[in-house]
């Protein structure tokens, strides 16, 4: 299942590819860590344990077709990212949703999958729109959106509540043909 190219930057080699049961090692310690977490759904526990990881890896094979990869960072898993198509009046939208391990955080990582998960999106489901939920205080995560062509749709104010604290809501999306 080669879907996604291989990039080389900055001594970095990295793509996209599915979850393997042997990367739950791996996973479940980039995955336990307070900054990841608290930048993500509470479906997203922390601590993050090896169980955690096995679950999680569990969950991406069984899906069809598959919609969650593996972040790869030079022959280890360092992230995940998912496109999630919708249903019902939601049926022509995906979600976009990822994560990268902190210590390769800034060195345009994430910007270049996302390319090549909306194209991904875009070939293998009927959608005609992706979108992505960053956090109102993710700017970095703001900032991969904006520079891959997402489009800011709205700001609901304090809609997010996480850990004791509110977060504003931010829509992004990208229409197939933009």
């Amino acid at each position: 299942m080669d879907f996604f190219p291989l990039h080389e930057k900055q001594g970095l080699a990295f793509r996209l590819r599915p979850f393997e049961e042997a990367d739950a090692p791996q996973l479940a310690v980039y995955a336990n860590n307070v900054e990841i977490a608290r930048n993500l759904t509470n479906a997203f526990p922390h601590p993050y344990t090896l169980e955690n990881a096995q679950n999680f890896i569990a969950m991406t094979l069984s899906a069809q077709p598959i919609h969650v990869f593996g972040i790869e960072v030079n022959g280890q898993i360092a992230g995940g990212m998912g496109i999630h198509p919708q249903s019902d009046i939601m049926c022509k939208n995906a979600e976009l949703g990822y994560w990268l391990a902190e210590p390769f955080w800034g060195r345009g990582i994430t910007s270049a999958l996302v390319k090549d998960i909306i194209g991904y999106g875009f070939t293998h489901f009927d959608i005609t729109r992706i979108y992505a939920r960053p956090f109102g205080s993710n700017v970095a995560s703001q900032k991969v959106l904006e520079k891959v062509g997402f489009v800011l749709e709205a700001r609901i104010k304090d809609n997010i509540y996480k850990w004791d604290r509110y977060e504003d809501e931010l829509i992004y999306g990208i229409r197939k043909n933009s």
